[in-house]
Formats: C-alpha cells, structure tokens, sequence
C-alpha cells in the first residue's frame, strides 16, 4: 500500500546522524510536527537537529487526508461533552493559529492549496442528532457555522454543518517545503536514524549518541515510557483510497457524523482530479480482517461512483487522548528537558502545527495564551477516566487473548503466500509470514510491552494491539512506542 502523496514523488534525502555530536535542541521525528517544530526552533537561532527514524513523512505526515480544517468531524461536539466552553474555545484557537501559520507559510513558498468549505454530514436519518450537535459546538466555538440540507454527493445524506474558507493540500510538497526552509535557517536532517533512549543531554540512537539540552518527542506516540502516555492514547488505524472517475468529483471536504465513517475530498494532479475515499477505523491490531477494510471502501465506492478505478491504497495511524485533547509539553511533570506532542485524534494538519508553535514558544521562555488546555499534565484530564478504563480494559484483553491464541495454534505448516500467522515453539509464540514467496519467522513478542502481535493483511505487517508498534515482515520496526525490532528466529 502506497499513498497518493509518497508515490513516485522526488524526495531529497538526507544522511543518518554522525555520533558524538551537541545540539541546543533535538527534535525526534519527520513528520509534520517535528519539521515545523525544527523550523521554528532554528529561526530562533538556535542549533537543531532533525532525527527521522525512517524518512521524512513515511508515518502519518505521507498517509494522511490531509485536510487543514477546524471542522473536524464530530470532534468538537466530543470536546464539548467532556469540557468547559472555555476549554472548547481555547481548542480551536490552537487549530486557527496552526492553520493560519501553515496557509501563510505555504502563500510564502508558493505551495498550492486548495481553499474549500468543510462538512460534517449524517448518512442516515439517525447520524442528524450528532449533526446537530457538532453545529451547537462550532457555535459556542465562535465559528461561522451553518447548517446545510442539500451536498453534491451521490447518494442521500440528512443534514450538514458547513464551514466555508477551510484548506487541503498535499502533504508531501508542504513537508518538503518545510524542511527546505529548516535547512535554510540552519537546522540538519538526518534520516534514517532510530532513536532508542534518552538519558540526561545524551540522545541514543542506533548510529550511536549524540547530546542535546532539550529533546523533542514528535514521534505520533512518545517512544520513551516515562509519564505512561501509552495508556493515556489509543492507536487507531484508518484507510484511505484514490479514484479515477469519469464526469466532475465534489469539491469540498467532507466527513460523516455517523458509521461507518466516510471521507471524502478532491486531490488535483497534473492529469486531472482524483476521488479521495477515507474510513473504517479501527484500533491497531485488533481488527482480524484489514483487507477486507479496504475491499469495503472499494465496494462502497463503486456503489456510488459505478466507473471509479482504484489508483492507490494507502491507511494511517493516528492516536486519540483520553479526555478529547492533544498532550503537548513536558514528558514529566516539573522538567523541559524532554517535551512531547501527541493525541491529535486525526487532526494533525492544524494540530501538529498549534503543538509546534506552543513547543517552540515554550523552549523560548513565552507561553501561548490557548497552550493551557494542551499541557501534558492537567487535573481535567479526569473527564477521561472512563475512557482510560475501557481503553485499558482493552489492551488486558488483547494481552491475554494474542498470549492464548499463540498457545492454541502450532501445527507447524507454512503461512501462504501474503499471509501470516502466531504459532508456538516449544512455550514461545512466533510470528511466520510468507511474502514475495519469502518466508520469514520472528518473534512475535513486541519488545514494547510484550503484548502478541497480529498480521495485518492489508498492509503485511505485523500489528501489537496494545499501543500501536508496527513491524515489518521482517520485524523491523515502522511505527509507534517500539524502539527494537522483533527478533529473527531460525
């Protein structure tokens, strides 16, 4: 699965990290916070280094819809549920700060955008009431917010929230951007450079250690344990499809109230438009069938748009916080040194860049006025404990059920080809895979937290359903806490 914005696009690249080195500031991660976190660090004038894992927006950055809005669902109904007005509107404040800062910053380096107005719709008669809810929270919000009854969609839909002058883009061309200007006020980039530990001003990664005064997590996920944000998220996992259609495609961003989720938005490409398709989220890990997701969409699509040709598949993770908003700042309680960004519950485009703008500002010694009800740490995070109970509750479960399932299977016979599967050996459970006509065995212990990992068909990964890791079929890591790989086994 390869998305629309890292296929086949000329990507600069950047060498791994040379130890030994000092930084005032390093920043974990190449996705869209961590480069705009970077930027906004150098042209402070400091001395910054980019640490990518893999390469620039292989993660969540490449794979998103990457729509640049504050109507965002059903999320700000969500919030409002859990919290005060104030709360609410200090929320979006951050979203309208990171989004004007990008739609200036791509007026500055001349990225095309595209500026289209945002829906949140019901797909049936029963998704109006959460309609109309998110329409009350946009309002109390302070948003021009209207209620719209016909969309140029294809099949009936019951009632909209419409904000018009919302943006989309292509993520790739506007990480590019960004780090272009990030090496031009001096930070370096580095690829393809895990990093595995922090321990006081000294940065370990698998080239070896470096030192920092302040390190930055922009990782999707904190991949240090300290401050137990594992449990304090869920990995969600969402696919996205790109079409060929005949005849016009709908402008405008849309997104359904109600399940299953749908999202749709237009993607200009030098040979014309392409349909954007977007859904069926799930937690990482815990779904038995990913194919058939996307095999769903596909369906659904075809329904619709009867012509459609699927040009690419691609899917995204993304983390949702217990009380409905993002952690940013200190990774524990009472030390800057290490700082952290996560829990965009999918809405990383505004998001990221509000995280980036309040870490940056921080660093600074200055603080936003909204960056309150972002901090890492704050008493109203108990509006979340029910969620942190059931989303626990879950992890128990996926623990101890992929530790039975590995006890109960163990006949020995090879996976076919695209498929994989948890066996024993001896009192071990092993993940074996056949792909390419390869067939590879690792453990299937995730070095994590020890949970069971599971296949993942759609994308022929191996998936940890507790808190997100991903490996490749050759247990190399690709996402979440995990720092290790999984270990090879003959």
């Amino acid at each position: 699965m390869t998305s629309l914005w890292l296929d086949g696009a000329p990507a600069d690249t950047y060498p791994p990290v040379e130890p030994g080195r000092w930084f005032e500031h390093v920043v974990v991660g190449g996705g869209l916070t961590g480069v705009t976190t970077a930027l906004l660090l150098a042209r402070g004038g400091a001395s910054v280094a980019l640490l990518e894992a893999r390469t620039l927006g292989a993660v969540a950055t490449g794979n998103t819809t990457a729509k640049l809005s504050l109507l965002q669902g059903t999320h700000l109904s969500s919030i409002a549920k859990k919290h005060s007005e104030e709360t609410l509107r200090a929320y979006v404040a951050a979203n309208r700060e990171g989004q004007q800062w990008m739609l200036d910053f791509c007026a500055a380096e001349g990225i095309d955008v595209q500026r289209e107005p945002a829906f949140t719709y019901a797909q049936k008669p029963g998704g109006t009431t959460q309609v109309e809810a998110e329409l009350a929270a946009c309002r109390a919000a302070g948003l021009d917010a209207r209620w719209q009854d016909e969309l140029e969609l294809p099949f009936p839909t019951y009632g909209a929230v419409r904000v018009d002058d919302q943006a989309q883009f292509d993520p790739v061309a506007v990480l590019r951007g960004l780090a272009a200007a990030a090496q031009r006020s001096g930070a370096a980039i580095f690829e393809n450079t895990r990093v595995t530990g922090v321990s006081g001003d000294v940065v370990q990664t698998e080239h070896g250690a470096i030192r920092a005064g302040t390190v930055v997590l922009a990782t999707g996920t904190p991949i240090l344990d300290r401050g137990g944000f594992f449990a304090r998220l869920e990995p969600m996992r969402s696919y996205a499809l790109a079409f060929r259609v005949p005849g016009p495609i709908p402008h405008g961003m849309y997104l359904s109230a109600d399940a299953p989720t749908r999202s749709l938005r237009y993607a200009p490409r030098s040979d014309g438009e392409l349909l954007l398709v977007g859904g069926n989220g799930h937690i990482v890990g815990r779904e038995p069938a990913t194919g058939s997701q996307v095999d769903d969409l596909v369906e659904w699509t075809r329904n619709h748009w009867p012509a459609a040709e699927l040009t690419h598949s691609w899917s995204a993770q993304d983390y949702s916080p217990i009380d409905g908003l993002p952690y940013v700042g200190p990774l524990v309680p009472g030390s800057d040194h290490i700082l952290l960004a996560t829990g965009y519950s999918k809405w990383g485009m505004t998001n990221g860049v509000a995280a980036a703008l309040a870490i940056s500002e921080r660093v600074f010694g200055r603080r936003k006025e909204w960056a309150t009800v972002l901090q890492t740490w704050r008493p109203r995070e108990l509006t979340g404990l029910a969620t942190a109970i059931k989303a626990n509750g879950g992890v128990a479960l996926a623990m101890a059920g992929g530790w039975i399932r590995a006890e109960l299977h163990g006949d020995g016979h090879v996976p076919a080809e695209g498929t994989g599967r948890v066996v024993r050996d001896g009192l071990t459970p092993v993940a074996t895979c056949t792909v390419a006509g390869n067939t590879k065995t690792v453990s299937a212990i995730c070095p994590h937290l020890f949970g069971i990992v599971r296949w993942n068909d759609a994308e022929q990964t191996w998936d940890c359903p507790l808190h997100g890791s991903r490996f490749s079929a050759e247990g190399d890591v690709l996402e979440g806490p995990a720092t290790h790989p999984l270990t090879p086994r003959d």
